[in-house]
């Protein structure tokens, strides 16, 4: 059986399209993993998703007023990056959904700005083999 929206159909019935979203991670995923890691090892000490803060920050490093957001290049929409692809399925229901959380990272990053927060954005393919190195040492100096 398959499912059909706006004129597409899916090619998972609904159980297995359910299954499918259930398994992806807001918290704890590996790019953050990467950078909670490499911070620990370097010696800072952090907080974890402060709901206290706007837009629930990854990583709070109260020491140096500053937040660390880890953000997946698909869900977030970073644009000019190879792996934003939207869906050729439900596409407008895509580039809502994408385009809302675009506009509360904007406003949770204003709002912290304000609180006298400094916001640094780490992009899930700025972790790739290729950008590791380079995007840990950068915010090594980017905290100090």
């Amino acid at each position: 059986m398959f499912l059909y929206f706006c004129g597409m159909t899916d090619v998972h019935d609904k159980a297995t399209r359910s299954y499918n979203m259930s398994r992806i991670k807001g918290k704890n995923t590996k790019p953050e993993m990467v950078v909670r890691k490499f911070l620990f090892a370097n010696g800072f000490r952090y907080r974890l998703h402060d709901t206290k803060l706007p837009g629930k920050p990854d990583i709070v490093l109260l020491k140096y007023k500053t937040v660390i957001f880890v953000n997946g290049c698909f869900w977030h929409g970073h644009k000019g990056c190879k792996y934003f692809v939207l869906p050729k399925t439900r596409t407008e229901w895509w580039l809502q959904k994408i385009k809302g959380t675009m506009a509360r990272d904007r406003a949770a990053e204003i709002a912290l700005n304000v609180m006298g927060w400094k916001v640094i954005v780490i992009w899930e393919c700025q972790l790739k083999k290729n950008n590791l190195t380079s995007t840990l040492t950068g915010l090594l100096s980017e905290i100090c």
